[in-house]
């Protein structure tokens, strides 16, 4: 069974038992940013004590002025209430091209993850091309909170691709940050930053006519009151949920450059939507210490997770193991393991041979250092098959290749099996 283009709607997670606002929110899913219709006059009757009704029968758009108090203050309690809603996800797969897609999304969400974005998704060609769309974005039921994003310079063309995504999502998200030569040439990105009143037009376009939430994902400026008036802009065009990524646009050399964890305190301190942090998120003490440091209200991590998709779970690669604290080998899992539980969820739902390719590498790097031939012989392939790539794990388990990840007892030790001491989710 082809599972490309599978979509199901999430269901309602009857543990959440959200305040009035929230049971009131959950009856109109598709009226995020309207008035309930006088079809839902008995649910109304439900919450009439609690005020809120004179809030909800006030007119919303993105594009009233900020001195429209009620309307701003609609805005935002329905901001948290979707987010009360989806569980408030701590522990979030980034986008990234071409290695967030579906299988791997699916295996980090066994190993912790909360929620997840999928690739950057090109509005006008993904609005122009069927067969793209088919190959590029592919989901299923299990995979919510779910975050689609696109990039985009023009509202219209904007819109219509989300359109086409809404009712299989729980945001759609507008990247803003994108800092590659790419990004310039097709001027989106974080090259908008320099074009403000055009971020503003994307965001209000999907906020006045979607029926899902807009987020937004971003870098800072190199200076800080900058970076303020940016988010506060995004919030009063509309955005429900901000990205941070702590570093400028320059910035593009994660392992050169720090993240800025003072930055997203920052802007996390200025609005009053939720925020979500970016950067310097290696294994599970960096994201205790950003939620911590930050008050952010999850983080995201990339290139992290290519090497380790288990990071979620309290496990880390060798190089992030303190000499100094006792480290365990967590039921003996490694990146082969983890290997081939991604080829398996590729079996399943199919995705392009070049995103395999890459999470191959990215897995067994380590290992082809030890067995530079194993990787020749990957290379070598310009057709790939999975039967050819469980090969290559067995080869290097023959030849006595094993490079463990490594779980502190502090942590959560997730593996097939299940967690093996206390969890480390719990806030």
């Amino acid at each position: 069974m082809n599972f490309s283009l599978t979509f199901f709607l999430t269901k309602q997670n009857p543990s959440h038992k959200l305040h009035s606002l929230n049971f009131l929110f959950t009856l109109f899913p598709k009226s995020f940013m309207t008035t309930p219709t006088s079809e839902h006059e008995d649910d109304e009757c439900i919450c009439s004590d609690t005020n809120d009704l004179s809030l909800l029968e006030q007119p919303l758009s993105s594009k009233n002025s900020p001195s429209c108090t009620l309307s701003k203050d609609l805005y935002i309690e329905r901001a948290w209430a979707h987010w009360k809603k989806l569980g408030q996800p701590k522990f979030i797969v980034a986008p990234m091209v071409d290695n967030s897609e579906l299988p791997f999304r699916m295996l980090c969400r066994k190993y912790g993850a909360q929620a997840a974005y999928t690739p950057m998704l090109h509005s006008r060609l993904f609005l122009e091309n069927e067969k793209q769309r088919n190959m590029e974005f592919t989901t299923c039921k299990e995979d919510r909170p779910l975050f689609v994003q696109f990039c985009a310079n023009d509202p219209d063309i904007l819109l219509e691709a989300a359109k086409l995504v809404e009712q299989h999502c729980d945001y759609v998200d507008i990247n803003l940050g994108c800092p590659q030569r790419i990004a310039r040439r097709g001027n989106y990105g974080a090259f908008l930053m320099d074009n403000l009143p055009v971020v503003r037009s994307l965001v209000q376009s999907l906020a006045d006519n979607l029926h899902v939430p807009v987020s937004c994902k971003i870098r800072i400026f190199p200076d800080m009151q900058d970076t303020i008036k940016y988010a506060r802009m995004l919030e009063d065009a509309g955005c429900s949920l901000l990205a941070v990524h702590g570093r400028t646009r320059d910035e593009k050399d994660g392992k050169k450059f720090r993240a800025d964890w003072n930055a997203i305190k920052d802007v996390k301190a200025a609005l009053r939507i939720p925020v979500l942090a970016n950067g310097n998120i290696r294994h599970m003490d960096d994201v205790l210490s950003c939620l911590e440091e930050t008050g952010v209200d999850g983080v995201l991590s990339a290139e992290p997770l290519l090497e380790n998709p288990a990071l979620f779970a309290g496990f880390r690669t060798a190089e992030w193991v303190d000499k100094e604290e006792e480290g365990i080998e967590g039921d003996l899992l490694d990146q082969a393991d983890l290997l081939v539980e991604y080829l398996k969820l590729c079996e399943r739902y199919p995705v392009p041979w070049r995103m395999i390719r890459c999470h191959v590498h990215k897995l067994l790097g380590d290992w082809f250092k030890i067995h530079p031939e194993v990787r020749e012989d990957l290379n070598k392939q310009s057709k790939l098959t999975f039967e050819f790539l469980y090969d290559i794990v067995k080869r290097l388990r023959e030849l006595g290749t094993r490079i463990p990840l490594y779980a502190k007892s502090s942590h959560a030790a997730f593996s097939p099996k299940g967690f093996t001491n206390q969890a480390v989710h719990e806030f």
